[in-house]
């Protein structure tokens, strides 16, 4: 199948742990998810008035972002690479399909927007460093790591993660203000 050798491919893992969490929110964890969690009025609130301590931030964050793109890096080098690669894309697609899935079943379509903010604009530069990552992990004739893409990954994560900390909280405070 020709889907196998270009980077749709990603799509074939992602897209069925998407699937996959949405089914656990909606059949599963339903019960769950009636209760009162981040996406309440009183947890939004607080997240409105509250002020971000950088220095506590940057710690979550780097352990958040960081800690996982570097165990990848790692495997990246190993011969579980491809496993890996597969295992991160589901682990994602699951994931993302919890956090969308739960933020609409509290929010209405309000909560798939407040995903939307919350993921931008540090996302923009996330999800090309971690496709050249998982590139270089399944790529079937192991390509060469080179300096331009430690250059390129290191850059798109560090100034994705100084969006994360000071930007985002902006625009998420500025989105809860309107809704």
């Amino acid at each position: 199948m020709k889907i196998f050798r270009t980077r749709k491919q990603f799509l074939v893992f992602f897209m069925p742990g998407f699937l996959l969490g949405i089914i656990y929110v909606n059949f599963i964890a339903r019960k769950y998810m009636a209760e009162p969690g981040i996406f309440s009025d009183y947890f939004l609130k607080q997240f409105q008035s509250a002020a971000v301590d950088a220095r506590e931030y940057i710690w979550y964050l780097l352990r958040l972002r960081v800690v996982p793109f570097l165990a990848l890096a790692g495997l990246s080098f190993t011969k579980a690479r491809k496993v890996s690669a597969v295992m991160f894309l589901a682990w994602t697609g699951i994931s993302a399909g919890i956090l969308v899935s739960a933020a609409v079943l509290n929010m209405g379509i309000k909560g798939s927007l407040l995903c939307m903010v919350g993921l931008f604009p540090q996302f923009l530069l996330y999800v090309p460093a971690y496709v050249v990552l998982l590139w270089h992990c399944y790529a079937v004739s192991q390509p060469r790591w080179n300096r331009q893409k430690t250059v390129f990954v290191s850059l798109a994560m560090a100034v994705g993660v100084i969006l994360e900390m000071y930007v985002n909280p902006i625009l998420v405070k500025a989105f809860l203000s309107v809704i």
